[in-house]
């Protein structure tokens, strides 16, 4: 994230083992020129072979340009010690590095190991492997609570920081705006960022042009994340630090970020003022101000907090005076980076941060106001979050809002507008269980019921009477529902409780087989079926089966009917899922749609549906992936296509059969997509 790393102090963590004249690639890293370093590095390592110091910057050049596949490549080296010289020692930040960047190419196991290295080396909050991966997967396994879209506005620069006021979007961008001889950040090579406004209409499409922000807040340096007052006419911004419109620096020759604020007068925004507790030692970016306009909040790395950048709050006094800045603590705060603040109008605290545990590189936080206190930090999840950085996220209104990100290996960040549609704070909803007979769809009188959750600790037990029902209020998630009765087979179901009352979720029971009852001209008998009367009737239900098997291979309306191995299969056109989802895509609906109506058709066939992932992931998530994408199949089948769920056996496969071997293989994305696949066999007809 470009606009990330223009907030934060340029990484001087470097040991130079010679004292020979700096090379012309360490003049390019010293200036912070990471685009000619990674390139002069390059030469280098061809004339000089794997020296340590050439290693550590070529990796901190190509990882601050985001291009995470190449410094994945020497941080490789690096960290297996793989460079000349005896001592084979490297700094533990490097060891975040290397999780940052595998994070970001989604090979999240091997990751977390890095990460577990890095605590150890740390030697505070040691690290469960198996629990970190639990953790993420859990991110990747939970139900969306939001939609998100690019908006229209974005363009080949970097846009981040949306914030609305009534019909007018606010934003950041590197975009040109001071014409041909326009000064360029040696970071990204590209121009300075200043504030942008542009009108929208209800679905955010600009109605204007967008244009630079009116008046003197904008200069010749960078002008970043911003909030106002709730009237509108101040706005709090991060610029950088200067005087007279020239850069200041700190000890270290580093230009650090400082808050700033201005009044709209007449329409026109006002020289802008420094607020009073900068230090031109440190930085302090990324305002949010409380609804009341009494707080304060804002990111930094001044000395005395937990890690690299934490977030902090100042009261605004009647005055206009501000308090001593607070930390927000170590359940918010980390050892690494928390950025981009927001506070809600609920008062709950909205953060990035790459110190948590999540999806990769800097995601999206909430901690809910609880008592004047906030509370443990939530994982937003997909898709807000994604394996690259996701930031400034800013409502406008309950459940609408902005965040920036650049997600897809860019290099850029845009901004996506979403709506949240789920809750995304634990809360108990009401749910309803049932047990039924398998055949008949009665309630299953005298059941025995016993509920349990995902740590196998128990919810509910209790024998019903004849209406074999009943209602709690529990937590979304994971829970095995077992059922017995006499009479019946007992059974026992895992079932996802949904963010949603009154839900209902249903155990089927089969009667167990009794022996035939057959009569005899002297006495009531239990009897076997005769070899000659199994065999004819074996023989007609061949007969009857084999016209239908011919009818089902020659019927060419709809989605037909295929032969392989032996086995019957409806070849339907690929069922795609997203990378780490299970959502029916938009365009599978209308092949789903297709095969209900030749299920219905067909109303005797039962099939099964099996689904497989890709190999990405360990193999219990991607087993987990596939039994919830072959059971979303079947819903959608059920609920939307009233196929009788009865019908229709579902299992998944994870990643143990693929089409395409990706271990042995760097796969394309389109490799990816063929292994994440479903079929569909008959099972009997």
């Amino acid at each position: 994230m470009k606009t990330q790393i223009i907030f934060v102090s340029i990484l001087l963590i470097t040991q130079f083992i010679f004292s020979q004249k700096k090379s012309r690639a360490d003049r390019f890293f010293d200036n912070g020129d990471y685009i000619n370093a990674a390139l002069q590095y390059e030469e280098e390592l061809n004339q000089e072979g794997y020296e340590k110091h050439i290693l550590e910057n070529i990796s901190i050049s190509y990882y601050n340009t985001f291009q995470f596949k190449k410094a994945y490549r020497y941080l490789k080296v690096l960290t297996s010690g793989k460079f000349y010289g005896k001592d084979k020692s490297y700094d533990n930040s490097y060891n975040f590095m290397m999780h940052q960047v595998l994070s970001s190419l989604g090979k999240y196991e091997m990751a977390v190991d890095f990460l577990v290295l890095y605590k150890k080396n740390q030697e505070t909050n040691p690290l469960n492997k198996l629990d970190a991966i639990a953790t993420i997967e859990a991110f990747k396994l939970k139900d969306d609570d939001y939609v998100v879209n690019s908006v229209a506005f974005n363009s080949e620069a970097s846009e981040f920081g949306a914030v609305k006021l009534d019909s007018t979007v606010y934003f950041a961008s590197d975009r040109s705006s001071h014409g041909l001889m326009n000064q360029k950040y040696k970071w990204t090579h590209r121009p300075f960022l200043d504030i942008y406004t542009v009108k929208v209409d209800s679905k955010n499409i600009g109605v204007s042009e967008i244009e630079a922000l009116s008046g003197e807040v904008n200069s010749k340096l960078h002008e970043g994340n911003f909030c106002f007052t709730s009237d509108g006419n101040t706005i709090y911004f991060s610029k950088s630090n200067s005087e007279k419109g020239k850069k200041k620096f700190d000890s270290l020759r580093n230009n650090a970020i400082h808050l700033y604020k201005a009044i709209r007068v007449d329409g026109e925004w006002q020289k802008p003022e420094k607020l009073k507790f900068n230090n031109k030692e440190y930085s302090i970016e990324h305002p949010s101000i409380s609804v009341d306009d009494r707080m304060l909040y804002f990111s930094s790395n001044m000395p005395g907090g937990y890690g690299d950048f934490d977030i902090y709050a100042s009261e605004i006094n009647m005055d206009g005076t501000y308090g001593e800045p607070i930390n927000m603590g170590s359940s918010i705060n980390t050892e690494n980076r928390e950025q981009f603040p927001f506070i809600s109008k609920e008062g709950n605290l909205f953060f990035s941060s790459n110190g948590h545990l999540g999806l990769g590189m800097m995601d999206v936080f909430v901690s809910e106001l609880k008592e004047n206190q906030f509370t443990k930090p939530v994982n937003l999840g997909a898709p807000i979050n994604s394996s690259y950085d996701d930031f400034s996220l800013t409502y406008y209104n309950e459940k609408d809002g902005f965040f920036a990100s650049n997600r897809k290996g860019k290099t850029d960040d845009d901004i996506f507008s979403f709506s949240q549609t789920g809750e995304i704070f634990l809360k108990e909803y009401i749910a309803n269980f049932e047990v039924r007979d398998y055949a008949t769809d009665n309630y299953v009188p005298n059941a025995d019921v016993y509920l349990q959750d995902a740590e196998r600790q128990k919810v509910y037990e209790s024998t019903l009477d004849s209406i074999a029902s009943f209602s709690l209020s529990v937590f979304p998630g994971k829970y095995d529902f077992r059922a017995s009765s006499i009479g019946y087979k007992s059974n026992i179901k895992p079932i996802l409780v949904k963010e949603k009352d009154n839900e209902t979720y249903v155990i089927y029971l089969e009667k167990e087989v009794e022996p035939a009852i057959v009569e005899n001209s002297k006495e009531r008998q239990t009897e076997t079926v005769t070899t000659s009367e199994a065999t004819n009737k074996k023989r007609n239900e061949e007969l009857t089966a084999e016209e239908l098997r011919l009818k089902l291979l020659s019927d060419k309306v709809g989605p037909p009917v295929i032969e392989k191995n032996g086995k019957l299969y409806f070849d339907l056109p690929p069922i795609y899922f997203d990378y780490d989802k299970w959502n029916i895509r938009a365009d599978s609906k209308k092949v789903l749609d297709d095969f209900a109506l030749k299920l219905e058709k067909y109303n005797t066939v039962y099939i099964k549906i099996s689904s497989h992932t890709d190999s990405r992931g360990t193999d219990s998530y991607n087993q987990v992936l596939s039994e919830k994408r072959a059971e979303s199949t079947r819903n959608y089948l059920a609920l939307v296509g009233y196929v009788n769920a009865r019908r229709m056996q579902f299992e998944g496969f994870g990643e143990s059969a693929p089409l395409i071997d990706c271990d042995t293989k760097n796969c394309s994305e389109e490799e990816h997509q063929i292994n994440r696949r479903s079929e569909f066999e008959i099972t009997k007809f």
